[in-house]
């Protein structure tokens, strides 16, 4: 028994191929959309490769490129199907073609709900794959400082030994009071200020209430940026995988349109013309049997496939080929 069978006159088949047609290029147009997000999704992760000690997260445009390059193909052959569903000696050829068709567009669809999945679940494998080190165009590009905050940066050396004068006493009692000999300050770079602030910038000695005006380290709100770069760029790109769904979701349902109406149009012109009446009413269906019934039809199609693919010994041995080879001596 058919499943989800529908009538369709001439008429209705044309007015079917015209807009399957208008569909398939639009899901083109998505294709190229899709591939898009992938390559500045990509660009954007490669970056900042710098700060990044993974390449898992990669798997999302990844896929992205691979399933907007695929959907353009495939997509531009639902469209030149559609143009030959009218012509009776042209659309026979397709009928074999579409069935691989049929394949590659279901596994699309399937890839690109698992981008929608990956772009949520990957979220704490972003987050891990964040180094510690931020550079100044980070933190003037994102508006943070430091790792987590700008205390961070009391704990490394962030002035090059180049520029440090060891003649001065201050300098050389700062690098002795530290275990690891290095320089260390209760400030940060001129990156982390914020340029907002009506105060002038306070880079240095942000734990001593005595060095600035009017200032309490304890209560003081600073005039750096309060966030961690951390969290900006984990935020930054949540913002990119996350912004991906809707827009791949959309995708699918025009990818599932495109298959779905396309199945319809097959099943109804070759109906029509197993009547030997191009003109007339004939039915479309999406599945020639109910859903059960073609599970098992495909299965025993793979598994003689399968077994036609497999070599006998027996009948290898009473080939012709085998007669004529000479016994093995003993």
């Amino acid at each position: 028994m058919a499943l989800l069978k529908m009538k369709f006159t001439q008429h209705r088949r044309v007015r079917l191929a015209q807009g399957l047609w208008l569909l398939s290029w639009m899901a083109v147009l998505c294709g190229s959309f899709v591939f898009s997000l992938g390559v500045y999704l990509k660009i954007e992760l490669l970056r900042r490769s710098e700060v990044m000690e993974n390449t898992e997260i990669h798997v999302v445009p990844n896929i992205l490129m691979l399933v907007g390059l695929a959907s353009i193909g495939t997509n531009w052959v639902a469209g030149r199907a559609c143009q030959d569903s009218m012509d009776p000696s042209r659309f026979p050829r397709w009928k074999f073609l579409l069935l691989g068709w049929y394949a590659v567009a279901a596994l699309l669809c399937c890839l690109l709900i698992a981008v929608v999945v990956l772009s949520y679940a990957l979220q704490g494998r972003l987050e891990e794959s964040l180094k510690k080190e931020t550079i100044d165009r980070l933190q003037m590009e994102f508006r943070c400082c430091g790792n987590t905050n700008f205390r961070d940066w009391f704990e490394v050396q962030w002035v090059s030994n180049r520029y440090l004068d060891y003649t001065s006493k201050d300098i050389k009692d700062r690098i002795r009071s530290n275990i690891d000999g290095r320089y260390l300050l209760d400030g940060v770079p001129f990156s982390c200020c914020n340029p907002a602030s009506p105060r002038p910038c306070l880079q240095y000695h942000l734990t001593d209430n005595s060095a600035h005006y009017n200032y309490d380290f304890q209560n003081e709100e600073l005039n750096l940026y309060n966030r961690g770069c951390r969290q900006a760029l984990i935020d930054y790109y949540m913002d990119l995988m996350n912004s991906t769904g809707p827009g791949v979701l959309s995708v699918i349902l025009i990818q599932m349109s495109v298959l779905l109406s396309l199945r319809y149009l097959q099943t109804s012109v070759e109906g029509a013309m197993a009547q030997e009446q191009p003109e007339g009413v004939s039915e479309g269906f999406l599945l020639e049997k109910g859903v059960k019934e073609t599970l098992e039809e495909a299965k025993v199609k793979i598994l003689l496939m399968l077994k036609f693919g497999q070599v006998d010994p027996d009948a290898a041995e009473g080939s012709p080929d085998a007669e004529k080879a000479p016994p093995s001596s003993s």
